[in-house]
C-alpha cells in the first residue's frame, strides 16, 4: 500500500518493521522544506518527488530503494545565472547495523549504518541523496564557454623564478 501525500508519510520510521512488511512510501515535499539542501541551491522554488520501497534482497540482505526525481534550482558558476539541474536518481541502501557488515553488501548497494534504535527519517535519505548529486561546480549546459588565455606579466614572471631572491644579493 502506497502513502501519496507527503503529510502522510511518517517523520520517523523502524527501519526493520518497515523491511518485515515491505512497506512503500510515496510523496512530494518542498524543497524548502529540507534546510541541508537549501544552503547549495540558488532559491528554494520547487519540489522533489520520490518513492521509498522496503524489502530484502538475495541473501535476505534488508534494503530501502529510493527513487527520486527533482529539479534543482543552482546558480551557473559561468553566468551567475539560475538553472534547473535535472535530478533522477534510484539509488539501494542496504541496511546494516554495524560497519562490519558492509562486507557482505552486494556491489549494487550502498551501506547505510541505522541506529541501534532502528529509526530513519525518510525525509532525511531523500535530502542526502539530493546533496550528493549536487554537482562540485554548477554549470548550466546552455552557457557560454569562456576562453581566455591569461597570460603572465614579466613582473610576474620575475617573481616566480626561483632565483629572484638571489638577484637581490647580486646587486650589494
Amino acid at each position: 500500500m502506497s502513502e501519496t501525500l507527503a503529510s502522510r508519510i511518517p517523520e520517523v520510521v523502524d527501519a526493520w518493521r518497515m523491511v518485515a512488511s515491505r512497506r512503500e512510501f510515496e510523496g512530494r515535499v518542498p524543497l524548502a522544506a529540507m534546510s541541508r539542501l537549501r544552503g547549495s541551491l540558488f532559491d528554494d522554488v520547487g519540489e522533489v518527488r520520490f518513492v521509498l520501497a522496503f524489502g530484502t534482497g538475495p541473501m535476505r540482505l534488508p534494503f530501502v530503494e529510493l527513487q527520486i526525481e527533482a529539479e534543482l534550482p543552482l546558480e551557473c558558476q559561468r553566468s551567475l545565472r539560475r538553472f534547473l539541474l535535472p535530478v533522477r536518481l534510484q539509488q539501494r541502501l542496504g541496511l546494516i547495523r554495524d560497519e562490519a557488515d558492509e562486507a557482505a553488501l552486494p556491489e549494487d548497494y550502498e551501506a547505510l549504518l541505522v541506529a541501534p534504535d532502528g529509526l530513519l527519517r525518510p525525509i532525511d535519505l531523500v535530502e542526502d541523496e539530493l546533496i550528493l548529486a549536487l554537482p562540485v561546480v554548477p554549470v548550466s549546459p546552455d552557457a557560454e564557454a569562456v576562453e581566455c588565455e591569461f597570460a603572465p606579466t614579466a613582473e610576474e614572471v620575475a617573481q616566480a623564478s626561483p632565483f629572484a631572491a638571489l638577484s637581490g644579493w647580486k646587486k650589494k
